[in-house]
Order: structure tokens, then C-alpha cells, then sequence
């Protein structure tokens, strides 16, 4: 089963969120929470898979508490929920190591889709949508030269998949373009990830867009 909580200052939105998720037979909600804090504390121990999270909360924001959970339950899954789709949330979401940014209007079968997603390690932005907003919002000069760097510690195999990750890809995607299983694939992508430090796959196409790679 996957371990879900819902952040939201709305208790109807919750109920509405909760009722759309209990549809799924492999995804159980197993705590709510009200605020950014509450959140975070309900994250602790690591019970919870998925954590989705509104973006505008009384003591301290859904995007802030991203970061909480990355630092208090590191293998919590973050999704973002918001009314407002403004590049500048989804910025400052993914920066700070959300697995993916879903409006409120989402549909109920793509919002258990992006919660099963997620919790496998998957991103759930579109690729379009993942390129333009890493190449408008999140790359600058600065962060060209030491991204180069952290490369230098992958293998070519694992550049390569990298580089399909940066692109947008699916891991079943990434596996049928480099002829490699999906379980090759994942095996890959965990030491990319580990090597990169990076929480999650969208935080390494950052790396990958900074430092020029899809561009070779």
C-alpha cells in the first residue's frame, strides 16, 4: 500500500482529496494535516510514502514544508497542489526537491496516477513542461561549471541515462531508447541520484540542463 498524507488548510479540499484516493486499492490516506509544520511533524518516522501538499498554508507554505520533510523523512515522495499555476511555484517547488506539481483541477484518475508515480521515484511534470521550466526559470551561468563537475563522477552509461532523464522521460521510456531493462534503468538512476545528491529525479535534469547535457 501507499502511505498518504494531505496538507490543506481547507478540511473540505482534504475530504475531497481523501475520497478520490480511496478509489485506488493500493494507496491508503493515513493522516492529514492543516499547515506546513503539522505536516512535517506527521512526516517524521518515515511512515509516509506520498505527501501531497498544498501551496498556500498558514505557518509556513506547502513548498516550504518540502523541505522539512526532505530533511526530517527523506524517503517521503512531495506533490504540490496548488490553485495557482504559476512557473514561479513550480520553480520553487522543484528546487526545493518536490517529485512533482499538480494544479487542483487535476483530474481523479491522473491524481492517483501521480501518487503511484511518485512513489516509484517517477516525476510527474509533463517533459515539455519540465524542460521549459528548468531552461526559463532554473538555470543560470553560474551553476554551468560546477554542475560539469559533478558529473565528472558518472559512468558513461549512466550519463547517458542522465541525459534521457533530463529530457523528460519515463523510466520505460529511458529503458526502450538505451536498450536496457527498466530494472537496469532504476539501478542506474539510484546511483545517479546517490552520486548527484540530489532528492529526485527532477532535481538531477536540473543538473543535466546546467551543465549542458542535453545539448551535446
Amino acid at each position: 500500500m501507499i502511505r498518504v498524507l494531505i496538507a490543506d488548510d481547507e478540511a473540505l479540499m482534504r475530504a475531497g482529496v481523501r475520497l478520490i484516493l480511496e478509489n485506488a486499492d493500493d494507496v491508503e490516506v493515513v493522516a492529514e494535516a492543516g499547515d506546513g509544520p503539522s505536516a512535517v511533524r506527521a512526516c517524521r518516522g518515515g511512515e509516509i510514502d506520498v505527501a501531497l501538499l498544498d501551496v498556500r498554508m498558514p505557518d509556513g507554505d506547502g513548498i516550504s514544508a518540502v523541505a522539512g520533510i526532505a530533511r526530517e523523512s527523506p524517503r517521503t515522495r512531495c506533490i504540490v497542489l496548488t490553485a495557482f499555476g504559476e512557473d514561479r511555484n513550480v520553480a520553487r517547488a522543484l528546487r526545493s526537491g518536490a517529485g512533482g506539481f499538480l494544479l487542483k483541477d487535476t483530474g481523479p484518475a491522473e491524481l492517483i496516477r501521480a501518487v503511484r508515480l511518485v512513489a516509484e521515484g517517477e516525476s510527474i511534470l509533463a517533459p515539455q513542461i519540465t524542460r521549459r521550466l528548468i531552461e526559463r526559470h532554473l538555470t543560470s551561468a553560474d551553476a554551468a561549471e560546477p554542475a560539469r563537475r559533478r558529473l565528472t563522477a558518472l559512468t558513461a552509461a549512466e550519463l547517458d541515462v542522465l541525459r534521457q532523464v533530463g529530457a523528460g522521460a519515463s523510466n520505460a521510456e529511458i529503458g526502450a531508447r538505451l536498450h536496457m531493462a527498466v530494472g537496469t534503468v532504476k539501478a542506474h538512476l539510484s546511483r545517479v541520484l546517490t552520486k548527484l545528491d540530489c532528492a529526485n529525479r527532477v532535481q538531477a535534469a536540473i543538473v543535466a540542463h546546467d551543465a549542458g547535457l542535453l545539448a551535446e
